[in-house]
């Protein structure tokens, strides 16, 4: 019994571009669109620019003798110009791919090889990095374009790549552009966006031209469901700070809002005072951040210098939100501000659930979203009971094509029923207060994480809730480690006073049931590993746990010599 949406609405056949712009010529409105917080009066680009910008760059591509179908990687951290490049990319019939700008010339390398890329844009700072991932990948030739608004003292051509500004046609020369508009945008791939899936080693995900628009055209509809949304829309303004080489921030930040006319605030990197700062000065109305973030909202004594009263909502993803910290943000306003999760995925274009406008719920990640249809899975069998975890599998129009050049892997993710229904088996544990169309969802963890003691399933996202609770606590992350054959819950904690670790394993056993016990032990940490989206680096925890107390006596032993 799959749990349909309340909503469906019609998905376009057409480009992203098609879809977000409407032609390659007709008249659009001056509105900003992005916004350099650094920059504001000077440095920012209307709906009309981001076009006109993207077709000089797709019309550049073409004559440097980009073919449709070839891949394009950013290596660079946010910009107003980041849009520009995935559009452009995608309006000249390539497949655009980002990089994080955290990798090592290693990690891009197995991007770079992984994708086939041919053209690299890379920001003037990432220059070096990329000048050495190409010599990693040798067996085909490589541009690089040093991607830049003002280039200042870096001289592209020290490291082989010309700047991306020499490239671009000029804009009397897309005055009759057209962009490629694909045969068939339901199987034409425009992104590769990388993802770990639901483990193993990253894969190119394989995202339509028709996936993105169908999540566009989902979030469009649930933006109507806010009473008075025009003169909602008309006040909104959104800071993007997450990174614009992730799915989340593309398809929100690069095209969902200015597709609906919101301004976009771009912060080239996140920091957390400055994102206070920016919010106070520019009015922000809403947030879209992760776990961590609300962490600091919640802990961090800068709230109180900054007037933070513009923020109506905060949207939370990328992990389970604790209870308490949602509960501790909500105090900073003096007046009702609206929480809410948001679950999805890479290989889902991100949305795959969404909260109704009058849902107080903050611990639920919302219902399925328009066109979605939703099943909890026990292996094979299908749960039918309310409050039953299983893992959650996913149909409708967003999910991937396929992993890139890995069918095996695609085979693993993907199921296809007799009807052609394709689900995609989310590797997400939850479950549901109801059946049946309205029914709110609820995260537990995600398979692969979740710590199997003595028979008992033991969600990290639980333990880590628990200690968020406490004011000593700043950050925590909980992996399984084997000791002595038995796997045990192992927490990291970052504190902010003199707590001992014994003191955090004793109130852990006065608040939940034995099997769910630390005993794997505490240990304290600077900080916890973290993707640039915050997504916890449980591998990183896990091999540290193993190498510190795996295969040893147990914690509990340990904590009673310290008694």
């Amino acid at each position: 019994m799959p749990i349909q949406s309340r909503w469906t609405t019609p998905v376009p056949e057409v480009s992203l571009t098609t879809w977000l712009f409407g032609s390659a010529s007709a008249p659009l409105p001056d509105r900003k669109v992005f916004i350099d917080t650094e920059n504001p009066d000077t440095r920012f680009l209307t709906f009309s620019d981001f076009r006109l910008w993207s077709a000089r760059t797709a019309l550049g591509l073409q004559r440097s003798g980009l073919r449709r179908g070839d891949r394009v990687l950013v290596f660079s951290g946010n910009d107003i110009f980041f849009p520009v490049l995935f559009t452009g990319i995608i309006m000249a019939g390539g497949i655009f791919t980002g990089a994080s700008p955290a990798f090592t010339p290693n990690e891009l390398a197995q991007q770079l090889s992984d994708s086939g890329a041919s053209i690299v844009f890379a920001a003037t700072g990432l220059l070096r990095t990329a000048q050495e991932e190409v010599k990693l990948v040798s067996s085909y030739q490589i541009r690089t374009y040093a991607f830049d608004h003002s280039l200042g003292n870096c001289n592209p051509k020290d490291f082989g790549a010309g700047s991306w500004t020499k490239l671009l046609a000029d804009a009397e020369d897309v005055k009759d552009f057209d962009w490629v508009e694909p045969s068939d945008p339901k199987s034409t791939i425009c992104c590769l966006n990388y993802s770990s899936g639901t483990t193993g080693k990253p894969k190119g995900v394989e995202i339509s031209h028709y996936s993105y628009v169908a999540n566009g055209e989902a979030v469009v509809l649930h933006n109507r469901l806010y009473p008075n949304h025009k003169k909602r829309t008309q006040r909104s303004r959104v800071l993007c700070f997450m990174p614009m080489y992730h799915a989340a921030a593309q398809t929100q930040y690069a095209i969902n809002f200015p597709k609906m006319g919101v301004p976009t605030y771009v912060m080239p990197a996140y920091n957390f005072e400055k994102m206070l700062q920016h919010v106070q000065a520019f009015e922000i109305s809403y947030l879209g951040c992760a776990p961590p973030i609300m962490l600091s909202l919640a802990k961090s004594s800068l709230c109180n210098k900054y007037d933070l009263s513009s923020i109506t909502e905060i949207t939370c993803g990328t992990a389970p939100l604790a209870r308490e910290v949602a509960e501790e943000v909500q105090k900073l306003w003096p007046v009702p501000l609206r929480i809410g999760q948001g679950w999805g995925m890479t290989e889902l274009t991100c949305t795959s659930t969404i909260c109704h406008p009058t849902c107080e719920d903050i611990t639920t990640v919302g219902e399925a979203a328009p066109n979605i249809t939703i099943k909890i899975m026990d292996g094979d069998r299908e749960i039918t009971q309310p409050n039953k975890a299983g893992e959650l599998w996913v149909a409708g129009p967003t999910v991937m094509r396929g992993y890139w050049r890995n069918p095996k892997a695609t085979r693993e993710s993907v199921v296809e029923d007799s009807d052609g229904t394709r689900w995609l088996k989310t590797g997400d544990i939850g479950y549901a207060d109801r059946y049946g169309p309205g029914a709110l969802l609820y995260i537990v963890d995600r398979l692969k994480e979740l710590i199997k003691v003595k028979g008992f399933q033991v969600a990290p996202a639980e333990l880590e809730g628990l200690l968020l609770d406490r004011k000593d606590v700043i950050d925590a992350g909980v992996v399984g480690v084997v000791v002595s054959g038995e796997e045990l819950p192992r927490a990291y904690v970052v504190k902010n006073s003199d707590v001992t670790e014994q003191e955090i394993m004793q109130w852990v056993e006065s608040k939940l049931a034995k099997y769910k016990w630390l005993r794997g032990g505490v240990a304290f940490v600077d900080n916890i590993p973290r993707t640039r989206s915050g997504k916890i680096v449980r591998r990183v925890l896990r091999e540290r746990a193993q190498a510190e107390v795996g295969n040893q006596q147990s914690a509990v032993s340990i904590r009673a010599k310290l008694s």
